[in-house]
């Protein structure tokens, strides 16, 4: 059974993304990080770190309020990062590859312009 953070972020992460698109410098990481955590590959301690923080990503609510200009994904960007510095090894090219077709995809892009 899914955790509620799972079921979160499996109904809030997609819309969040596609609205603030523009405005997450970090998203191919952010991408990354989801393909790995619903990687049924990946072990669980790993899916659980990354579950929070993209969690942490797509809550309302958070330390610095995200529809703040410049500053507003910066707490999101910190407990990101220091969740995929936890799991490294585990995020593997093919989740980093599918991150840069489904951006690509959002921005309405080819990959091969």
């Amino acid at each position: 059974m899914a955790s509620s953070d799972e079921r979160t972020v499996q109904t809030g992460f997609w819309p969040k993304l596609a609205g603030n698109l523009a405005r997450v410098p970090f998203a191919e990481e952010v991408v990354a990080a989801w393909y790995c955590a619903f990687d049924p590959s990946t072990p669980v301690k790993v899916k659980g770190t990354l579950i929070a923080a993209l969690a942490y990503f797509i809550m309302p609510f958070d330390v610095i309020p995200d529809f703040l200009l410049v500053l507003g994904f910066t707490d999101d960007l910190a407990v990101l990062m220091t969740a995929m510095a936890m799991v490294r090894g585990s995020i593997r090219q093919e989740h980093r590859d599918k991150a840069k077709a489904k951006i690509a995809e959002l921005q309405g892009k080819s990959l091969s312009s």
